[in-house]
Formats: structure tokens, C-alpha cells, sequence
């Protein structure tokens, strides 16, 4: 189960979020490369502002690092995550049952099972720091989701006899995350986006995307250079999009 060191790995206790304590130490000029791990948030956040239940004995982990590139392709380091984050899950269950879905969840059959939310700002040094936040459900998934969710102790591999410790599950991750930083920053994003697209489903089917101000319905179409969702529109016109809710599967009650 041993994969490359990584960045090293800062242990916390308990924190508010570690997505929060990255930025409060970018902001104080800290650049990192760090891993900031908290064995619990007492106030998780996931996308769009939404809580992430934090249950002891999952995995909540946030890389700070800095970048010098543009903003536009800074923000492709989320795929680089999805990435990492299913391989850390390939190690624990079967590799079959484990499945991205745009742009970054970490799906076990139908279930998330780990979360992204990727926060930058600039960088007192120059260039953007990075908050490069995964949760994973080690142990326990939450219930009362808007989407089901599971745990990796629901769908271990047979060889597998427990859901690794979180400090393990950290240094798989760091590993694993670092193998794909140095593809992203030598090849550039190409092979990280065949990589991504390989294991990501419904890429080429019916899909509902809510936009906040807007829903929009239609049939995906795979997905631009730079990662973003091609959506076919009924009278159709091809919209672009780079964020949003996105639900896959017939009439969007699939795969959301």
C-alpha cells in the first residue's frame, strides 16, 4: 500500500476547517508545499458554500501550495485531486466499483465518497496560493445528504481488513497527489485531463446543470482542453460550463 512521500503533513487535532487554516497561513505568507490534516472540523465547508459533515475517523486534508500560474490554469489543479483522491480510493477497494463525476467527486457505484473544494488568492511572494481541500469517508459516511454518500469501510477490497488510520490515509494521498503535481507541471495538462476523462462517467449523455441563477437540461458532449463541460442545449446551442451542480443520467436523476 505504500506509495511516494509527498509534502510533509501537519496533524491537527481539531480545526474550524483546513481549508480555513491553509489560507489564514498563505495569508500570513506561508507558501508551503504543506498538508494541513485535522483529525476533526468543527466547521467543514464543501462547494458552494456547503457544510461537510465531519465525522471522527474520515479524512479531511488540505495541500497549501503556491503556483505561478494564471488563475485559469491554476484552477485545473482540482482535476489533479480527483486524481489523487481516486487513487488513494483504488488502494482500499476495488478499482471497478470507484468512478469520478464531474469535476471532481470521487464516486463507489452511484455514492460520493470524497469531496474537493480548491480556494487560491494571491500570494504576498507573487503568483496564487493554492487551498487544495479533499475530504474523504474513511469510516463514516453522513446521512441526510442531498446526494447518497458512502465510506470506503462499506466496499474494502478482501485483502483489506479496515479503513486505514487517518495519518496512513494522509501519506497515501500525499503520494499519490505528488506523482500527479509533477505530471501537470512537466507534461502540462493533457495527460492529467486523458487520465481524468478514462475514469469520469456520463461524459457523453443526458445532464442537468444548476448554475445558481439558472437550470439548464441537455446532453453533455464530453468536455473542452481546459475541463470544462460541453452541454448541448435542446435548440441546440453548446454552453460551456466551468462550475455548477451537475446531475447525470436520464431526465438528471442519475448520477448527481
Amino acid at each position: 500500500m505504500g506509495s511516494p512521500v509527498g509534502a510533509p503533513i501537519l496533524l491537527l487535532e481539531e480545526t474550524d476547517s483546513t481549508n480555513a487554516e491553509a489560507r489564514r497561513r498563505a495569508e500570513a505568507g506561508e507558501a508551503g508545499p504543506l498538508w494541513i490534516v485535522a483529525r476533526r472540523q468543527s466547521a467543514g465547508r464543501g462547494r458552494r458554500g456547503r457544510e461537510w459533515v465531519s465525522e471522527t475517523g474520515n479524512l479531511y486534508a488540505t495541500l497549501l501550495t503556491t503556483t505561478r500560474k494564471t488563475p485559469a490554469e491554476a484552477a485545473q489543479v482540482t482535476f489533479v485531486a480527483a486524481l489523487a483522491a481516486a487513487d488513494l480510493v483504488c488502494e482500499l477497494v476495488p478499482p471497478s466499483l470507484v468512478t469520478i463525476k464531474w469535476p471532481n467527486d470521487v464516486m463507489v457505484e452511484a455514492d460520493k465518497l470524497v469531496g474537493i473544494l480548491v480556494e487560491s488568492g494571491p500570494h504576498a511572494d507573487g503568483g496564487l496560493w493554492l487551498a487544495v481541500g479533499i475530504g474523504v469517508n474513511l469510516t463514516e459516511a453522513p446521512t441526510g445528504t442531498e446526494r447518497p454518500a458512502t465510506a470506503v469501510a462499506a466496499h474494502l477490497k478482501a485483502e483489506v481488513h479496515a479503513a486505514p488510520r487517518i495519518e496512513i490515509a494522509a501519506e497515501i494521498l500525499a503520494g499519490h497527489f505528488a506523482i500527479w503535481m509533477e505530471r501537470w507541471e512537466t507534461l502540462g495538462f493533457q495527460p492529467v485531463l486523458d487520465a481524468w476523462i478514462a475514469r469520469t462517467r456520463g461524459l457523453d449523455g443526458p445532464c442537468v446543470a444548476r448554475l445558481g441563477h439558472e437550470t439548464l437540461e441537455g446532453m453533455a458532449e464530453g468536455v473542452e482542453a481546459d475541463g470544462a463541460l460541453r452541454l448541448r442545449l435542446p435548440d441546440g446551442h453548446l454552453r460551456l460550463i466551468s462550475a455548477g451542480d451537475v446531475f447525470f443520467g436520464v431526465n438528471g436523476k442519475g448520477q448527481g
